[in-house]
């Protein structure tokens, strides 16, 4: 089943973790493009690899795109 919802990234954690939620689905916790590409491919879309997510438009990125994965005070 593919994607219904935009994928929401959101700002990276103090651990550097990221939230990934479809609609209002939580996907997961993600620490690299890999980890939310795992998601999307269980979500239903199949092709979905790094360079997907770096350039989905499906993807909504929150508190810095996709090479973004420390905390910083800007990003809360």
């Amino acid at each position: 089943m593919a994607l219904a919802h935009p994928v929401v990234i959101y700002p990276p954690a103090a651990d550097g973790g990221r939230r990934v939620r479809a609609g209002d689905h939580f996907l997961g916790m993600a620490y690299g493009l890999l980890d939310i590409a795992e998601f999307l491919r269980e979500a239903g879309i199949e092709d979905a690899d790094e360079t997907y997510v770096e350039s989905s438009a499906l993807i909504e990125w929150r508190g810095g795109g996709p090479r973004a994965w420390e905390a910083g005070p800007d990003r809360r």
